[in-house]
């Protein structure tokens, strides 16, 4: 069952529109304990579904997305979808960029070699390959290294609608990072066995983003949306209409 309790309505300004990018092995239903808790306190809220195929097309299914909203946006990426947002973010009506559990590379950097500067996590031995160069997560890789602090039955949901992943993503170099110049906000998963929460904390750190530590898996927007939404909602609002 969603919560659906408000959060005092502690949007009052700000930016009114939520972009939310989902991670590989994911889709839009990723964000849906989250998305009620943003709408609840008057956000526009747009996930995207990005095809998983590329950088390029995920970034350019994302600023479709972004273009469509009326007025400027606040970006939020997941897991693979801070590569995203990161390029995505350069689009002039992005107004701030909040990485939930993220990779947050540098324009250069490749997902893969970024991730090769810390402990391996235990997510990687569950990749499983099928047909062009897509990849897959084992349901024990899911169940243990992806949403371990879920329930059974969102467990079972995130296991039928991950979205198989092209592999090349993960060595093509990001072309633009836009947290050089604009606010940014992190949350680091420290009980992460997806993405090194020291990797997290580190990038977090060289962007100088606002940073909020959950104890949770890698999808703590499902583990723990009233946090997560109040971080965003709040990100929001020290945002000022242009």
């Amino acid at each position: 069952m969603v919560q659906t309790a408000k959060l005092g309505r502690i949007q009052m300004s700000g930016i009114k529109n939520i972009v939310l990018v989902h991670g590989a092995w994911a889709d839009g239903s990723s964000w849906s304990k989250l998305i009620p808790f943003l709408q609840a306190n008057g956000l526009h809220v747009a996930a995207v579904q990005n095809p998983l195929s590329s950088i390029a097309d995920d970034v350019a299914s994302t600023n479709r997305l972004i273009n469509a909203q009326d007025g400027p946006v606040l970006l939020v990426g997941h897991s693979y979808g801070g590569a995203v947002i990161g390029e995505a973010g350069m689009n002039p009506k992005v107004a701030g960029l909040v990485y939930v559990a993220a990779f947050a590379p540098d324009k250069g950097e490749t997902l893969s070699g970024l991730a090769g500067q810390y402990p391996k996590p235990p997510l990687f031995n569950e990749i499983r390959p099928i047909e062009d160069g897509f990849l897959m997560l084992t349901d024990k890789g899911v169940d243990e290294s992806f949403a371990q602090d879920l329930s059974a039955e969102d467990k079972a949901l995130v296991r039928a609608t991950q979205g198989a992943t092209q592999g090349a993503i993960l060595a093509t170099p990001i072309r633009a990072a836009a947290w050089h110049d604009k606010p940014s906000w992190f949350v680091v998963a420290s009980n992460d066995r997806a993405i090194a929460p020291q990797q997290e904390q580190v990038t977090a750190e060289r962007m100088h983003a606002k940073i909020i530590t959950l104890p949770s898996s890698h999808v703590p927007m499902l583990s723990h949306p009233r946090e997560v939404a109040e971080f965003v909602i709040g990100a929001a609002a020290s945002l000022t209409q242009k």
